[in-house]
């Protein structure tokens, strides 16, 4: 069992932590100044400071990773996992520079699988460019959507389009005006098997009947920085038929297939953000004195930060041998694997400030506050998200044999 990378990936690995640390962390403050400063804040992906690190990013070779093939940077899911831990310790900048931001990278993942040349030529180019955005239109308010087949918009044929009526909310990158082209996800077959009545069709912004009622907000934020969360509805939408993904009754599959990467890229994008949470923690335990001596010293914070660092290495390896099977076995050999990272992922997730009290429930703290604060940053135990694991101390737990602020043999 060989847990090396291979030698593309390390030579990527290296090139993206040098634009990573030299060009995209210094930008971050630049970009949510812009951004603050822009005519409509939905419009993220206009900050100037983005523009000059996608340039920077095709100038290196490190565009559209994500997308294995002749159109992608034919990269296998375990080379471009690490690629994307490396991205989360940006969450907001560096995907986006690197052309590798959700849900554009499911959405080309499935023009580039399932499109007619018709429009890959129309939707896929542009978006593998970076001039437009996309986004993903399936979860409704009036059904479980985490059940597929549970979708009720209706996907109607008349002549040569179709008829869409539907109702849709967070829908994400909605907001953003860049964001050109949906699809949409509803029922062409009521009748049909359980997993065929259901299809994908692209319906473009501008399509009369597609309205955007409102970006959605979740604990107070809305999510500017990535195009937020969209409600919209389809009141008589029409289509060519022409615009229909794959068959009638292939939505269903096609859903599963988009599923599997983008899961792998998500998990591998949070333990990056972990990752540089954890090294904030240290900072922070190291410069912090409470009672007497600096919080490093206390035995207990020792404890939550080789907490973190089990559970991270944990995850890690989780993600990456989901990521092989894929490669190995395909989506359906490593279905067991997917849906556990999509478990372990969110799972070690708590909410108990501590080691800075007050973060990041407040928006002074200087990292991606929204997602840090209720979806990502999970498998770091910072005490901004602190696992306090349930039942007593086991025997040792006090004193771990390797010290979590170095890495090193502690006395």
């Amino acid at each position: 069992m060989d847990f090396a990378f291979d030698a593309r990936t390390e030579e990527l690995r290296a090139n993206l932590l040098d634009f990573l640390t030299g060009s995209v962390e210094p930008a971050e403050a630049v970009f949510h100044q812009q951004l603050a400063a822009a005519d409509d804040r939905w419009a993220w992906d206009a900050a100037p400071v983005l523009a000059q690190l996608r340039g920077q990013a095709r100038h290196r070779g490190l565009w559209n990773l994500f997308l294995p093939g002749a159109r992608g940077a034919g990269l296998t899911t375990l080379q471009y996992a690490p690629l994307a831990e490396i991205t989360g310790r940006s969450l907001l900048l560096a995907p986006a520079a690197l052309n590798c931001a959700a849900p554009d990278t499911g959405n080309m993942e499935v023009l580039d699988s399932f499109g007619t040349p018709e429009q890959q030529r129309d939707w896929l180019d542009p978006l593998l460019d970076g001039r437009i955005r996309s986004a993903f239109a399936m979860t409704e308010p009036e059904v479980a959507s985490s059940d597929a087949t549970n979708i009720a918009t209706r996907i109607e044929r008349d002549g040569d389009h179709y008829v869409i009526n539907g109702h849709k909310w967070w829908i994400t990158g909605a907001m953003n005006p860049n964001c050109r082209i949906f699809i949409v996800m509803g029922k062409t077959d009521p009748d049909a098997p359980r997993h065929r009545q259901q299809s994908m069709i692209l319906v473009p912004r501008d399509t009369p009947g597609l309205q955007i009622r409102r970006g959605m907000e979740v604990f107070g934020y809305d999510d500017h920085e990535h195009g937020g969360h969209a409600e919209l509805t389809l009141t008589d939408v029409r289509v060519p038929a022409s615009n229909l993904i794959g068959a009638p009754g292939d939505g269903f599959a096609i859903a599963q297939a988009r599923l599997g990467p983008g899961r792998i890229h998500h998990c591998m994008r949070a333990i990056g953000l972990a990752e540089r949470a954890i090294e904030r923690m240290c900072a922070r335990a190291d410069e912090r004195v409470a009672f007497g001596r600096p919080l490093a010293q206390q035995g207990v914070i020792r404890d939550w930060i080789a907490q973190s660092r089990v559970r991270i290495e944990q995850l890690r390896l989780l993600v990456l041998k989901t990521a092989w099977l894929m490669d190995t076995v395909g989506n359906k050999g490593a279905h067991t694997e997917i849906q556990a990272i999509k478990i372990a992922t969110p799972g070690t997730r708590r909410s108990r400030p501590t080691v800075r009290p007050g973060c990041p429930r407040t928006s002074g703290w200087p990292m991606p506050t929204p997602r840090f604060a209720r979806c990502v940053l999970p498998t770091a135990r910072t005490r901004c998200t602190s696992m306090r694991w349930p039942g007593p101390s086991w025997p040792g737990r006090r004193r771990p044999a390797v010290d979590p602020l170095t890495r090193t043999g502690s006395p």
